[in-house]
């Protein structure tokens, strides 16, 4: 009897660990198959130029994201062009620059350099005496979910305007 008890409890055992990992995934599945995706929206609030040094001045710029999803996301990096009076002032790649909660959004600024030393002279000088300057900042946002299987989304900008110029603070 203890003998025909533990064969079925074994059988038992078997069927029950076999079946229950399809069972995981596909609730796994369909859990996946239910997260709506939404891109998020990416706005470079301003750009402003902090007055100058002889060779270098610096750019201050003010993204901001807004997250639609019910799962948070990061701006991983933007690759990023600025030109003025037709001349590209400076590029490069910021990284690691926000992390958006779900349903949220946020703003995040950051600094980057220009050096002056291949510029014209005419853009110092409207620098030096605090002039609006004309630009256009272009280039691409990666927005990274923190959700899994999620893809990254690549959303590219090309924003043209007049740059205020702030003073320097020491």
């Amino acid at each position: 009897m203890k003998k025909i008890i533990l064969i079925i409890l074994t059988v038992l055992l078997l069927v029950s660990c076999k079946t229950k990992p399809q069972i995981v995934e596909d609730i796994i599945v369909e859990v996946e198959k239910d997260i709506e995706v939404e891109e998020p929206v990416f706005e470079i609030l301003s750009i402003a130029i902090i007055q100058a040094d002889l060779i270098n001045t610096q750019f201050e710029t003010i993204l901001k994201i807004e997250n639609p999803n019910a799962f948070p996301v990061e701006l991983s990096a933007i690759r990023y062009e600025l030109f003025g009076n037709g001349l590209l002032w400076a590029d490069g790649i910021e990284n690691n620059l926000l992390k958006v909660p779900a349903k949220d959004s946020l703003e995040t600024k950051f600094i980057f350099s220009m050096n002056f030393i291949n510029m014209n002279r005419r853009l110092l000088d409207d620098v030096i005496a605090m002039r609006r300057v004309q630009y256009n900042f272009k280039g691409d946002a990666y927005v990274r979910a923190l959700a899994s299987r999620v893809k990254t989304f690549t959303m590219k900008y090309n924003i043209s305007g007049y740059s205020e110029v702030k003073p320097k603070s020491n």
